[in-house]
């Protein structure tokens, strides 16, 4: 039997043709001068004949797309129509098996196969990095405890806890965490990046991340579902607590109060470089295998060394990300001499991994069951002036088994400010619109791209999450107060020393500030 054949050519991925005769005849001779490796020998041939190769190619047609939204009016149409553009040019890569569209979807940015916000998608043997963004691990995080104080005085504890904005901690305030001690660094895509892994420990960024500290009333009813649902430890410890914050009367009806802590951030600078190496090998090797691939549809062959090494790093950007809100909820604790009753996260900017189909989201939060058969526990906030819903996911398939993020967006933050132009009348609004709750602008101005009037209606939202079956509500954390970014002019308050700065130097702060704007309306943060 000779040493390659025309299959073993077109398994190596040349495409059929006239230079099979001379690529058989130069495996003959290779066979003659003793070489009996196969894939040696495929090697040499591509080495030296380098033969046109077969290549994919964007399909004519995409993957199967399914629809978890409801559209309710002609805004919220062209919202959802833009969406399904994005979705299914990006369904026409190759590697695709099939997309989804949650209720708080919307579109992101320009450019041909971008994944919409709130889009999910299920890839073959790949990894595309843009499908994930470049706020990976995007995620949110819970901790229960027992009110110490009023909410202002908690909210100035919280402020000392956390840190929003450019840049990161200051050498004399930085925050250690032993995430930073593992033995990761060596791997290609994490190199060099523990200085910013470091510096951005207890660091929420800016846009639309934040500090949220809200009130759950937990009965019997709600602990027997998370009973019933796997979560026993959890509903024991929440509902085995004697003492303040019970409510109720008859026996079996009473009420247990706590506070939440609830934080959404993502992987700070650390991520944000990993995601760039990441699109660079990605548009690499995509360049290789393919040809007429948009960027944002650039994959990793997951099963290739780089592939591999992209996914361990991913692995740890998850494992920071859980410390960064870790770190966060301690030193909060910590600040007013409270303890944990219970504690739980999820991320909703990811991949996951399920036999060789990679499940990536952007915007979307997993609603499948665990290891344990236990539907995933998750968190969905909806604005700061809503509840955040306690959810189980449904492990509905038709929708790749996600949930919402959020709420969403019908219009970006540009449209949204063309809409409100006046300075007064974007006060008034976001006064109306945080009434009742302990709203804290981090970096000194009130960001109206930020408030409720810039989101889907949250009703609609959560009557679109039990309409498609994404996933059950267990509880509400109703607000109380929160932190948010906020924008400023000029040097941020952590960082105004006026007196030090030059005309020309505060020129180049609001310059960055402006591009920073700009850049996360590019990458969908809307």
């Amino acid at each position: 039997m000779a040493l390659i054949t025309g299959q073993d050519l077109i398994d190596a991925g040349y495409a059929p043709g006239p230079q099979f005769r001379e690529l058989l005849a130069a495996a003959a001779e290779y066979e003659e001068r003793g070489i009996t490796d196969r894939q040696y020998a495929l090697k040499l041939l591509k080495k030296r004949h380098v033969p046109a190769l077969a290549k994919e190619t964007m399909r004519a047609t995409g993957a199967p797309l399914t629809e978890a939204i409801a559209a309710k009016n002609a805004e919220e149409e062209a919202n959802v129509s833009a969406v399904r553009r994005q979705m299914k040019e990006l369904l026409r890569s190759p590697v695709l098996v099939r997309g989804a569209v949650m209720p708080d979807a919307c579109p992101a940015g320009a450019g041909a196969a971008v994944i919409p916000v709130g889009g999910a998608i299920a890839v073959r043997n790949a990894i595309i990095p843009s499908a994930h963004s470049a706020d990976i691990c995007c995620s949110m995080y819970a901790t229960f405890y027992r009110a110490q104080d009023t909410v202002g005085k908690e909210l100035d504890a919280l402020l000392n806890a956390t840190r929003f904005g450019m840049g990161g901690r200051r050498a004399d305030d930085l925050v250690h965490h032993p995430v930073i001690d593992e033995e990761v660094w060596n791997n290609r895509f994490l190199c060099g990046l523990r200085e910013p892994a470091r510096i951005h420990l207890a660091d929420q960024g800016d846009g639309n991340h934040f500090a949220y500290l809200g009130e759950v009333r937990l009965d019997a009813v709600r602990l027997n579902a998370l009973r019933a649902a796997g979560y026993g430890e959890m509903a024991d410890a929440l509902g085995g607590t004697a003492g303040p914050g019970r409510t109720g009367g008859e026996a079996g009806t009473e009420e247990l109060t706590y506070r939440v802590l609830v934080t959404h951030h993502g992987s700070r600078g650390l991520g944000a470089r990993l995601y760039k190496r990441g699109q660079i090998a990605a548009c690499k090797h995509t360049a290789r295998v393919a040809q007429g691939i948009p960027s944002a549809a650039a994959w990793l062959d997951a099963s290739s060394e780089d592939g591999a090494a992209y996914w361990e790093a991913l692995q740890y950007v998850a494992r920071w990300t859980k410390a960064n809100h870790e770190a966060i909820h301690r030193r909060f604790l910590e600040g007013i001499g409270a303890k944990a009753a219970a504690e739980f996260g999820n991320e909703h900017n990811f991949v996951w991994k399920d036999g060789d189909v990679y499940l990536h989201g952007k915007g979307a939060t997993p609603a499948w069951r665990d290891e344990r058969g236990r539907p995933l526990l998750g968190l969905i906030p909806l604005n700061m002036s809503a509840p955040i819903l306690m959810v189980l996911g449904g492990n509905n398939s038709e929708f790749l088994s996600f949930a919402p993020h959020g709420a969403g967006r019908n219009m970006s933050r540009t449209a949204l400010k063309r809409r409100f132009p006046d300075e007064a009348s974007r006060l008034r609004t976001i006064a109306e619109g945080t009434e009742g709750i302990d709203v804290r602008w981090f970096c000194g101005q009130p960001d109206l791209s930020e408030t409720p009037v810039a989101y889907k209606d949250a009703e609609d939202v959560r009557a679109q999450i039990e309409q498609f079956g994404l996933a059950e509500v267990v509880a509400e954390i109703r607000p109380l107060g929160c932190i948010m970014a906020g924008e400023y002019d000029g040097p941020p308050p952590w960082m105004r020393r006026e007196e030090e700065l030059t005309p020309k130097q505060k020129r180049q702060m609001e310059h960055r500030a402006g591009r920073r704007r700009n850049r996360r309306e590019l990458r969908g943060e809307r």
